[in-house]
Formats: structure tokens, sequence, C-alpha cells
């Protein structure tokens, strides 16, 4: 009896644990579907109003500046729809766990109108970075982005190479 009621509760907690790994691995497809398709919207297709409804109230951007809540969020990514025109933003690699996405990806441009203050420079830039992204009940509130500014700056012929 003591072997039956053993087996019943390693059955029990293993079938526990790939209940929990397996709705884990949904959320982060989830994500990544999501995530993928706002960024699509956003800066390839310049609809920029979606992440009226993609971000939290309370989101935080760590960049440079750090940008905190929706409103904010949303003008701060403005600037690269107004900023610049034959925008290309592909996504390289996508990695989730859970509530957390890392996307590694490329974005591609011609300077032809205000960024940040910057006047058009006419350059085509290209830099890859990398994004580090929560994701809680399908909003997005926090994003930790990566990129060489400087190559950037460069790039846009603002700094010397």
């Amino acid at each position: 009896m003591k072997k039956i009621l053993v087996l019943i509760a390693i059955s029990v907690t293993l079938f526990a644990c790939k209940s929990e790994a397996d709705k884990n691995e949904k959320i982060a497809q989830d994500n990544i579907k999501f995530y993928s398709k706002v960024w699509d919207e956003v800066i390839n297709e310049g609809k920029i109003a979606v992440l009226d409804t993609a971000y939290a109230p309370d989101v935080v951007l760590h960049t440079v500046p750090e940008t905190k809540g929706a409103a904010n969020a949303k003008a701060y990514y403005a600037n690269y729809v107004t900023g610049f025109s034959d925008r290309e933003f592909t996504v390289k690699e996508t990695f989730a766990q859970g509530n957390k996405l890392t996307k590694y990806w490329v974005f591609k441009g011609k300077h032809t109108g205000d960024f940040f203050g910057i006047p058009a420079t006419g350059k085509t830039i290209s830099v890859e970075g990398c994004t580090i992204a929560t994701i809680i009940n399908g909003k997005i509130t926090e994003e930790r982005d990566f990129f060489d500014n400087l190559e950037f700056l460069r790039q846009l012929g603002l700094m010397p190479r």
C-alpha cells in the first residue's frame, strides 16, 4: 500500500511540474507573438497608436533617457517613426521564459525628419540592438534597450569616426 501511495504522490508531483512548465511555455509563446506584432506594426507600419493598448499605464523604458508612463513611452518611440523614413525593423532572434522576453533586432532607416530635436541629416542608418522586456497580462510593463549609441550618432554624421 505504501508503494502505491508513493507512486501516486510522485505522479501528482510530476504532473503538477509539467503543468506549470506548460503554462509558462504558453505564456512565453503568447508574449513572443504579441511583442513581435506590436513592434512590426509600430515601427514598420508606423502605427504608433498601437502602443496605447500595448503598454501598461506605468511602463518603464530603461533607455537614454529613462522614460516612465505609457504616454511618455509612446512619445519616445514616435520619434523613430517621424524621424526616419524607409524604416525596417527586423527581429533576428527572440527568447522568452514566462513573463520575460529578449529580442535581438536590427533597425534601418533614412533620417528624413526631426528625431529628438535633431534635424534631418538625410543619412541612412543600420543599428543592431537587444531589448529585454517584461510582459504581464498582455501589457508591456518594462523594457531595457541596448545598442551602440555612439555608432548610431556616427552613422547620422553627428560624431566623428
